[in-house]
């Protein structure tokens, strides 16, 4: 016997389900669409040296990864057998898109993907292997205006979504360089400070503070009392800039400033605060960094940053390209436990006796032809248990039901 069950990891979507996830979907690319960002989609499948390009962090280490066709298993490496894998993000192959497509592109280009992603991961609870992420980019603006852009159209998806008190966090992966700089850490110990810092939310300060000793001994209080200085001030943004002092660069603390100045004085869904904490796992990212939670929820349902570097790995010129990425699937999962459902289809139904006459079909068949320019019309052949099949068809949102006998058109009521 064959196993029923979809492979681990992966999952079937009842017609209710797949109706309420297409709904969020909609949602999410008609508010990206009223913000001038146009859809495009990349294969699911890239070559694996771009996959492999050391541009994903972690996520390159759950490469789904395809073994090349007639090649023998035999005493051959991993290497050697694979040159392709399932994408793992969205990110990564826009930077290739966008390489091979920049003379066809916009000077500034600003792109919609909402496509399934694969990632070898342990599942659990609102984790999979296969899931939808829902992206969008800025790619030709080196300015924030990319940012506030990115920002404002996520807050006002998540708002159409039905999410309230939405709140984005932001900070950059340069005041991160300038805040371990300031405490003495060398070079070598910077990304082994920030894999630290970013698990405060789960081990707490005792547990960071502990990390950082490891990593640098005797350089972990300093860290430690400075990130509470600044986290415990009314103002966390201008205690971070006159405790990081010179070892902020102007332009980075000028670039926050403006955006927590502009999208403050604009947005009427949210807010944008500055998070010292911040770090986010990606490695691509080289500036600006946000994350976004609603209504009182510990987990972030979106995040994002710029990437000004990825695709000049690609083309050997740099191009300005900044994102943000909303978790589809947590969403549908919050709103599903909520009580969101799809709305009803209107239609018709037209059920027919089991023996129907073939030229009774013909007849049939054109007048549900002819109905279908006004609406949804579903055709049936009667079952057994005919006033069960009538309430089932009534909970799909067949409004309008005919039984057809006798050359006939009887509505039933």
């Amino acid at each position: 016997m064959l196993s029923k069950t979809p492979a681990k990891g992966m999952r079937d979507f009842l017609p209710k389900e797949f109706a309420l996830r297409q709904q969020i979907l909609a949602t999410i690319q008609q508010t990206y669409e009223s913000f001038g960002f146009t859809r495009i989609e990349t294969p699911a499948v890239e070559n694996i040296d771009l996959l492999t390009s050391k541009q994903g962090g972690d996520n390159e280490k759950l490469i789904f990864k395809i073994l090349k066709r007639g090649e023998k298993l035999e005493n051959a490496s991993e290497d050697a057998l694979c040159d392709l894998g399932l994408r793992y993000d969205l990110t990564v192959p826009l930077a290739r898109f966008y390489a091979n497509n920049a003379g066809q592109l916009p000077a500034v280009f600003k792109s919609i993907q909402m496509d399934n992603v694969w990632r070898a991961d342990r599942p659990q609870r609102g984790r999979y292997r296969q899931f939808v992420q829902c992206d969008i980019d800025v790619i030709g603006e080196p300015s924030n205006l990319a940012e506030v852009e990115l920002i404002s159209a996520t807050m006002q998806t998540l708002t159409n979504l039905g999410f309230k008190d939405v709140t984005v966090r932001i900070s950059d992966r340069r005041l991160l360089n300038a805040l371990v700089e300031r405490c003495g850490f060398a070079e070598e110990q910077k990304q082994s400070v920030f894999i630290a810092l970013d698990k405060l939310d789960k081990i707490g300060v005792t547990g960071v503070l502990q990390e950082v000793e490891a990593i640098a001994p005797g350089k972990a209080v300093e860290f430690i009392n400075l990130i509470n200085r600044v986290t415990s001030d009314p103002d966390p943004f201008r205690r971070c800039v006159e405790e990081l002092g010179g070892y902020l660069p102007a332009e980075v603390r000028q670039n926050l400033d403006e955006i927590l100045y502009i999208t403050n004085s604009t947005l009427k869904n949210g807010k944008v605060v500055f998070d010292v904490t911040l770090v986010r796992g990606m490695g691509y990212y080289t500036g600006t960094i946000y994350e976004v939670s609603a209504d009182g929820l510990a987990s972030s349902v979106a995040g994002g940053g710029r990437y000004d570097k990825m695709i000049g790995r690609i083309t050997g010129n740099d191009v300005p390209a900044c994102g943000f990425s909303i978790g589809f699937e947590r969403i549908a999962l919050l709103m599903s436990e909520r009580g969101a459902r799809p709305a009803v289809k209107r239609g018709t139904a037209v059920l027919v006796d089991k023996n129907i006459d073939p030229s009774q079909t013909v007849d049939v068949l054109e007048a549900c032809r002819h109905a279908r320019q006004s609406g949804n019309v579903t055709l049936l052949k009667k079952i057994k248990n005919f006033s069960f099949q009538v309430k089932q068809l009534r909970e799909q949102g067949y409004e309008v039901i005919y039984d057809y006998k006798n050359g006939a058109f009887n509505l039933i009521d």
